[in-house]
């Protein structure tokens, strides 16, 4: 992906979430409390830098196992790199990474097989961490739904790799080149996940996928109780990952509109007024989702910078 292209993508879908925001405030007045984030924003994004932290921490163990040692600050801004792109159906926007740790000696294989088990393990966890209280079955029934077909799929695949080759074949010979060389790339990817299905890796980058989205649900729980929504501790701890999964199902960018929307509903079922659970949504996506892609455009922008030195 070029960055001109995702400069244009991140104002269409920012575009289509104002619009989203300003149809909100025509029915309940959301707008003009948005004020009262001010101060907690900040708080939020440091509860975001170290979620992201863990989750890079966990992409440098994956390719430690792998083989390939990773230089700390160069291969922390590649993978912030990646959620310049994170707004995007499945986050497969993130693979711009394999960009930048290939000019480290990392293969793509590698680092589009990390990406796949990374999804993998945030879908299991988020989904462990919203069931902890299952305030809305028919959401949770969905997000269980969505959550084992995918890693179904995944062991399938990575247990069945000539089925992609045979696959890819038949598309080479009705001249879909470029559709089967990604078949190929999917398939060489899901072979570099197997080396990871041991129970140390599982349990080690399990142990990370907790910690990072674990603070991730404590920021929107601290949230909630700055904005004087009170709600018993773990069904609090638990909406924004349920939220989430509800949000991936969906398949929209970023799953933006139906995350928040989620949100709303479930903060409703505790009573909480619309306005207020609505400011609750906007403050947690604003320091997850849209600070992401902020940061990752930042560092996006440093590695360019870097490259255009080098070649000069």
């Amino acid at each position: 992906m070029k960055i001109g292209k995702a400069l244009i993508g991140f104002v269409l879908l920012s575009g289509f979430y104002l619009g989203i925001l300003f149809w909100a405030d025509s029915k309940n007045n959301v707008i003009s409390p948005l004020p009262l984030l001010a101060h907690a924003i900040p708080v939020l994004m440091g509860f975001s830098l170290c979620s992201y932290l863990f989750r890079y921490l966990r992409w440098r163990w994956l390719l430690r196992r792998a083989g390939y040692a990773t230089p700390w600050v160069y291969g922390f801004f590649a993978y912030i790199a990646g959620f310049a792109f994170t707004a995007t159906p499945g986050k497969v926007g993130e693979l711009i990474r394999i960009r930048y740790f290939a000019k480290i000696g990392v293969p793509a294989s590698v680092s589009f097989g990390a990406f796949v088990y990374e999804r993998a393990l945030d879908l299991i966890v988020v989904l462990i961490l919203s069931s902890l209280v299952i305030s809305r079955f028919d959401l949770f029934l969905i997000a269980i739904v969505f959550v084992g077909i995918f890693i179904f799929l995944l062991i399938f695949f990575a247990c069945n790799p000539n089925l992609l080759s045979y696959f890819s074949s038949i598309l080479y010979k009705r001249s879909f080149l470029r559709l089967a060389n990604l078949l190929l790339t999917i398939r060489d990817g899901l072979i570099s996940c197997r080396s990871w299905f041991s129970p140390l890796d599982l349990l080690v980058t399990l142990g990370y996928g907790f910690t990072a989205w674990g603070i991730t649900s404590y920021g929107f729980m601290w949230l909630l109780s700055d904005l004087g929504i009170y709600i018993q501790p773990l069904p609090a701890f638990t909406i924004y990952p349920l939220a989430m999964l509800a949000g991936a199902a969906s398949m929209l960018p970023g799953g933006v509109g139906s995350t928040e929307l989620t949100i709303v509903i479930l903060l409703g079922l505790y009573g909480v007024a619309t306005p207020t659970a609505t400011l609750a949504a906007i403050g947690i996506r604003f320091a997850t989702i849209w600070f992401a892609v902020l940061l990752g455009f930042f560092c996006l922008g440093l590695l360019e910078l870097k490259s255009t030195k080098s070649v000069d």
